[in-house]
């Protein structure tokens, strides 16, 4: 999950120890000064969100440091996620937010923003690929597509698998954080390289109002949770952008959280881009065993136009040349995988169906009663007219 946001960036901001790394040294958690005193080389592990030797996400985004706001992010409330943490390698903040690197003891190294971890070296291919390819592989021969945040290129490193594909523009917010990405996940930023890349560093909101109408094939939206700045990435206007910028029949996919944890979002987010794309809107999912509860979802959406038929691939990974050697093998995704995610459980397929079904049905309690019509009956065989 980025930003539209923001995601990745380089050892070019100063590096701190310790918790303020914007210079300010809020106060460490006392658990953590106790293990400095104890142990003066335990320093290096110390940051507002590792305590003796533990990364514990989520992380307040009120700034307070009481330990009650420690364990209180407002998206995953009493709940909390750790990661031993081996060596921190990058501690910086830029203009848009905190950003955090360390080694992991089993998940390889982690970037960390604002207290919440996007993508770790071991699971991030669940991610990465299913957010691309789900929407790639839908749509005959993509050509120009855009990436909404993605800041670490590892969406970029997946739409090279795609030799159709002939433009690629990136929108990302924070430079710093694809500077940093380039430092400590070179596997993920390759993307870059490719040359039909074109990165656009800047607000992702004023870059679509500016797109060309009609000149993509496809849009991800690679975007942080919907919480502060990113709200405005799931909101009506901002889908309204996004469906003026694709062409007829052209697709979203859209980070769209956690099925376990944020229905009623899901259920917001459904109905606003069934009005507003026309075509095919579905939710889908994946297990990514770093991000709260373990899954993600996303939210694919095919503009008014040719037919978009996301529950099968008609572009199959399997069948494009090329497309297992872009940088490394295909770790996750495949064409049985692409038809699984959209089977939803039980209790979700409940959820989501039953508030289409009262949206519906208060859209058609709101429509304005048309008043019966007064007939003139004329005389002998006239014909009745309205009034």
């Amino acid at each position: 999950m980025e930003g539209g946001g923001a995601k990745d960036g380089s050892a070019v901001a100063a590096q701190t120890r310790g918790s303020g790394d914007d210079g300010s040294h809020k106060p460490l958690p006392p658990c953590c000064l106790k293990a400095k005193a104890a142990a003066a080389e335990s320093e290096a592990k110390c940051h507002a969100t590792v305590v003796s030797g533990w990364f514990t996400e989520p992380r307040s985004h009120s700034g307070k440091t009481s330990k009650v706001q420690y364990f209180n992010n407002p998206m995953w409330p009493g709940e909390a996620h750790s990661l031993k943490v081996e060596n921190i390698l990058y501690q910086g903040k830029s203009p848009y937010q905190e950003i955090l690197v360390f080694e992991s003891s089993t998940y390889g190294n982690v970037l960390v923003l604002d207290g919440i971890v996007q993508l770790t070296e071991k699971d991030e291919c669940a991610y990465q690929e299913m957010v691309t390819h789900l929407p790639l592989c839908s749509i005959p021969s993509p050509k120009s597509v855009l990436v909404v945040g993605g800041g670490d290129g590892g969406v970029l490193r997946e739409i090279a698998r795609h030799a159709s594909v002939e433009n690629i523009d990136i929108c990302e917010i924070d430079q710093l954080v694809i500077d940093v990405c380039k430092d400590f996940f070179p596997q993920l930023s390759v993307g870059f390289k490719d040359p039909r890349v074109q990165l656009h560093v800047g607000d992702a909101v004023d870059f679509l109002r500016n797109a060309p109408e009609g000149k993509y094939d496809a849009i991800i939206v690679d975007s942080s949770d919907p919480i502060g700045p990113a709200q405005e990435l799931v909101e009506k206007p901002f889908f309204q952008t996004i469906a003026r910028a694709l062409k007829p029949g052209g697709v979203l996919c859209n980070q769209a959280e956690s099925m376990w944890l944020h229905t009623h979002l899901i259920q917001d987010m459904l109905s606003i881009c069934r009005e507003t794309f026309k075509g095919a809107v579905h939710y889908a999912w994946t297990s990514v065993p770093t991000y709260p509860s373990g899954v993600i979802g996303f939210l694919l959406c095919a503009k008014e136009g040719p037919a978009v038929n996301f529950l099968s691939p008609v572009n199959p990974i399997e069948k494009l040349e090329g497309a297992m050697e872009a940088g490394r093998e295909i770790r996750f995704y495949n064409s049985e995988v692409h038809r699984a995610a959209f089977v939803l459980p039980t209790f979700v397929r409940r959820e989501l169906e039953s508030h289409n079904t009262c949206a519906e049905k208060d859209k058609s309690e709101t429509k304005p009663v048309a008043k019966p019509k007064k007939m003139k009956i004329m005389p002998n065989s006239a014909i009745p007219t309205a009034s």
